[in-house]
């Protein structure tokens, strides 16, 4: 844990340093930033709200063979492009853009997690413990699953920071198909959790992802 936050702390440093001068790689600077404070902070809420959930998968550094993927194929176009089209990476109002989108994003997903307090965990829970009730109070009053709206804004915007045009809309479609279907995996435990109440706050608030209206229920 300590050598995870220690990489995370000195991450931030160096993208503070780029991010602060006038190189070329001053965007990047801010993305590195962006990058090493989402995964920090998701540690930090997670122990602040749920430590008996903490581990070092909090993190979410190994999140996913296919997120890191994702990451890699990001800095090779923004390396490939900035080589080829180094006028395409020096776009500030458009970074500048993306860094809001970064910022609204996060804040929004650290808000539900902070909200939800010990009802929120990483992983999608099979089981209803004693204190699990359903939220529906603060960000949850906006959007159904505030936690995933704040990270498909957040990744999206990772990418309209670096001004990689390949990678926003790669970023887009499989972000919106992953949380298309943890979405409907999702709302399927909580009906099971929760009921009749769970379908009257679904009834109520959107899931507040675009076009996805979360799992059918047949009447």
């Amino acid at each position: 844990i300590a050598v995870r936050a220690c990489f995370l702390g000195f991450a931030f440093g160096c993208g503070l340093l780029l991010g602060a001068g006038r190189s070329a790689w001053r965007h990047f600077g801010w993305y590195m930033c962006s990058l090493s404070l989402f995964h920090y902070s998701e540690y930090l809420v997670t122990a602040i709200n749920n430590p008996r959930s903490l581990s070092l998968d909090s993190f979410l550094l190994n999140h996913s063979f296919e997120y890191n993927l994702a990451a890699l194929s990001s800095w090779v176009e923004f390396t490939l492009e900035k080589l080829l089209f180094p006028e395409l990476k020096q776009i500030t109002w458009l970074s500048t853009v993306g860094l809001l989108m970064v910022i609204f994003g996060d804040c929004l997903r650290k808000a539900a997690m902070l909200t939800a307090g010990s009802n929120f965990n990483h992983i999608v829970q099979n089981e209803k413990s004693e204190t699990h009730t359903l939220v529906t109070s603060g960000v949850y009053g906006w959007f159904r699953h505030p936690s995933y709206v704040g990270w498909f804004y957040w990744s999206i915007g990772t990418q309209v920071l670096l001004c990689n045009p390949i990678c926003v809309v790669a970023y887009a479609l499989v972000s919106w198909r992953f949380f298309r279907e943890r979405i409907e995996e999702e709302e399927i435990t909580l009906i099971h959790f929760f009921g009749e109440e769970y379908l009257e706050y679904k009834r109520k608030v959107p899931s507040g992802l675009p076009f996805i209206k979360g799992v059918k229920v047949e009447l």
